[in-house]
């Protein structure tokens, strides 16, 4: 499990997947979600742009992302 800390109120879920290093390229992050390879708190998560705040938890590729 990585902790991942946000700049700002929120962060969208295909710049999450990019910063973190699970997808090379935001067009990569959109497919992971359009294809339902992302979890958002439990559940699969098909909106590119669906904005995070602390306390998400996001799980992709076998890895699990909290925010804080």
């Amino acid at each position: 499990m990585t902790e991942f800390k946000i700049n700002g109120d929120y962060i969208e879920l295909i710049a999450l997947l990019k910063v973190t290093g699970i997808a090379e390229t935001g067009g990569v992050a959109g497919i992971f979600v359009t294809q339902g390879e992302v979890t958002v708190n439990g559940q699969i998560e098909l909106r590119k742009r669906a904005k995070l705040k602390p306390g998400d938890v996001v799980e992709a590729s076998g890895k699990k992302i909290v925010l804080t």
